[in-house]
């Protein structure tokens, strides 16, 4: 991945996850890499999620919407979130576990549908950090791509995440269980 805007100082992690996050507020970063959205993905991720509206699965169906082949179910955009944000927990925003982060919110400004073809490249904004009731409130603006550079989709995503404190490992089997459930893996 590459830095758009890497002349901010990184404070040190390891002494105040909360207080590094705050600094890194603004921060810009755009994948390197597009994800190419292909056919089977679409229809995989419709299974999954149990989207069964026909033009995730036929092209006549997608064509006869006006589409040039399968359009991918509104909340595929994740498949692409998750990559995106990957980079923010690991360089950017250090110092949480992720078990310790939930998804608290997030809105998505939907410009086109996203369809099989489509390389889209994400540029990730650290927003905004706020402190509430003992948890950190991380929200991050995604702007996805395709290959015109044209804006398919601006998502803002909040995040509840928490330092310090150990994880019970009973706990993550069964949320693990609960989470897993009925996806084939």
């Amino acid at each position: 991945m590459t830095d758009i805007d890497d002349t901010q100082a990184v404070p040190d992690a390891s002494v105040d996850p909360a207080a590094h996050a705050k600094a890194m507020v603004g921060h810009h970063y755009r994948v390197d890499d597009f994800y190419e959205v292909g056919r089977e993905k679409v229809r995989d991720y419709a299974r999954a999620v149990q989207d069964f509206h026909p033009a995730h699965w036929s092209e006549n169906a997608a064509k006869g919407l006006g589409y040039d082949g399968l359009v991918a179910p509104l909340t595929f955009i994740s498949m692409v979130g998750l990559i995106a944000q990957r980079k923010l927990f690991d360089e950017i925003v250090t110092g949480y576990d992720l078990s310790q982060i939930m998804q608290a919110d997030q809105v998505l400004e939907f410009a086109r549908p996203i369809q099989v073809g489509d390389r889209l490249v994400c540029d990730v904004y650290l927003d905004s950090f706020r402190q509430m009731a003992g948890s950190d409130l991380i929200v991050t603006k995604n702007i996805v791509s395709d290959q015109n550079d044209e804006v398919v989709m601006t998502t803002y995503t909040t995040l509840v995440a928490r330092s310090g404190g150990a994880v019970d490992d009973n706990w993550m089997d069964a949320v693990k269980e609960v989470v897993m459930h009925g996806i084939a893996t």
